[in-house]
């Protein structure tokens, strides 16, 4: 069997469906450089009313499709039925999201020797944006205050 990278998601919400596929020629670059490998892609949505629904690339707009489409990708089906609708169920009513999962293709190597090595990870996480621009912003403050005094 194939040894696999680190695998990661993310659900992004697009409040009032304004889903447009801006997303796909980011997810190229990363495709095109062996940074990403896409394992699977998927939408959600969530009425005004509150329902929720769950569809695949072959279910949304056909433009949006075609770009996702050039990126070769193929669902695998490993977002199932459950997991789309609990990214449903969390959403503002008349609002969708993209359900991504990825691996990452840069990691693979590490994790690999790392694992080699008899390591094991204890945790891995992530920082919002907004907390490090907020602490850069406090810093370069810091320096500039610094600097005229």
């Amino acid at each position: 069997m194939e040894e696999i990278g680190p695998v990661e998601y993310m659900i992004v919400s697009f409040p009032g469906n304004r889903f447009t596929g801006e997303i796909a020629p980011a997810l190229g670059k990363l495709v095109e450089s062996n940074t990403i490998r896409i394992i699977d892609l998927a939408f959600a949505s969530k009425d005004a009313d509150g329902n929720v629904a769950a569809f695949e690339l072959s279910d949304i707009d056909e433009e949006v499709r075609r770009g996702l489409e050039a990126l070769g990708l193929e669902p695998t089906g490993l977002l199932g039925e459950e997991d789309l609708m609990d990214a449903a169920a969390d959403l503002e009513p008349g609002s969708s999201a993209a359900i991504l999962l990825w691996e990452d293709l840069w990691a693979a190597e590490l994790a690999s020797a790392l694992r080699g090595a008899g390591g094991e990870l204890v945790t891995i996480g992530r920082i919002p944006h907004d907390v490090v621009q907020e602490a850069r912003e406090a810093l370069l403050s810091a320096a500039n205050t610094t600097q005229e005094g």
